[in-house]
C-alpha cells in the first residue's frame, strides 16, 4: 500500500512580479514581510549550496512522513512511477521552485543527479529541501539553485522517511509553504512570500532597497552611520536629490 496525495496545479504569478522579488533579495523580503505581519517567512535549516545564485519563483511542494514499510516499500527501479517524489517534478515549468518537507532528515537524499537533471531540463530555478540530496558533485553544476540541509549517499526512502503528498501545504524548515507561494532565495537563505502579499512587498521593499543603495554609497565614502543607516530625516533631502538624479539618468536616451 502507498499512501499518497496529489494536489492541484498551481497558479503562477506574473513573471515581472517574480523578477522584482528576486531583485529585492531574501534579507529585505524577510524584513519587509515582518512589517506586513508575517514574521516566520524565513525557511530555517536549508542553506545555499550554490553560492552566488539568486532566484525567485513559485513553489511546487513535496511532503515526506516518517518511514513505515507497510505503507511504502517501493523498489527504486522496479516500478518507478510508484515513487511519488518523481511526480512533483512532472509539474515543473520554467522558473519554478520545488520545496520539500523532508523532516530535517540527514540520511535520505530526496533527489539525485538524474532527477535534478530532469528538473533543470524543465527550466527549474531551484529546490529548497529541509533535508538532503545525493550526487551533489554533479548536481551543483546543473544550473539549479540548491538550498539544502546537507548531502548524503542514500536514496530518497532508503532510511527514515517516505514521500506522501505533492502540491499540498507543507512545513519546510518549520515554515508553512503553500503551493504557488513565491520563494526568494540567495546566499542568505530562502524566504517564502505569500502570493497575496507579493505586490505590496514589491512596493515597500523597492523603496527600502532604493534608500539602502544610497546609504551604501555614502557609507562606502566614509559617511556617518548615524546619518545614513537607517536613513535619517536629516539625510532625506540629500537622498531625494540623489534619487532625482538617478531617475533623470535612467530617462536619458542611449546614444
Amino acid at each position: 500500500m502507498i499512501m499518497s496525495v496529489q494536489g492541484q496545479e498551481i497558479s503562477r504569478p506574473d513573471p515581472g512580479l517574480v523578477a522584482a522579488l528576486a531583485r529585492i533579495g531574501s534579507a529585505t523580503a524577510s524584513g519587509e514581510l515582518s512589517k506586513l505581519g508575517v514574521r516566520s517567512a524565513h525557511i530555517t535549516g536549508p542553506v545555499s549550496h550554490t553560492p552566488g545564485v539568486v532566484a525567485a519563483g513559485p513553489a511546487l511542494t513535496l511532503q515526506f512522513m516518517p518511514k513505515r514499510e507497510d505503507l511504502y516499500s517501493v523498489d527504486e527501479y522496479a516500478d518507478p512511477e510508484k515513487q511519488l517524489h518523481r511526480h512533483v517534478l512532472y509539474h515543473a515549468q520554467p522558473g519554478d521552485f520545488v520545496v520539500v518537507d523532508a523532516r530535517g532528515s540527514m540520511t535520505s537524499g530526496v533527489f539525485g543527479e538524474m532527477m535534478l537533471t530532469y528538473f533543470a531540463g524543465r527550466g527549474g530555478a531551484g529546490v529548497v529541501i529541509d533535508g538532503c540530496i545525493r550526487d551533489f558533485g554533479h548536481a551543483r553544476n546543473l544550473g539549479v539553485g540548491l538550498w539544502l540541509r546537507g548531502v548524503t549517499p542514500n536514496f530518497h526512502s532508503q532510511t527514515d522517511i517516505f514521500p506522501t503528498a505533492v502540491n499540498v501545504p507543507v512545513a519546510c524548515g518549520n515554515t508553512t509553504v503553500v503551493p504557488g507561494d513565491i520563494i526568494v532565495a540567495d546566499d542568505d537563505g530562502a524566504v517564502v512570500v505569500p502570493i497575496a502579499l507579493a505586490p505590496r512587498l514589491v512596493e515597500t521593499a523597492g523603496a527600502h532597497a532604493e534608500w539602502e543603495e544610497f546609504s551604501r554609497i555614502r557609507l562606502s565614502e566614509g559617511g556617518d552611520l548615524r546619518r545614513y543607516y537607517p536613513l535619517s530625516e536629516a539625510a532625506r533631502p540629500e537622498y531625494e536629490e540623489w534619487r532625482a538624479t538617478q531617475q533623470a539618468d535612467d530617462r536619458k536616451p542611449v546614444a
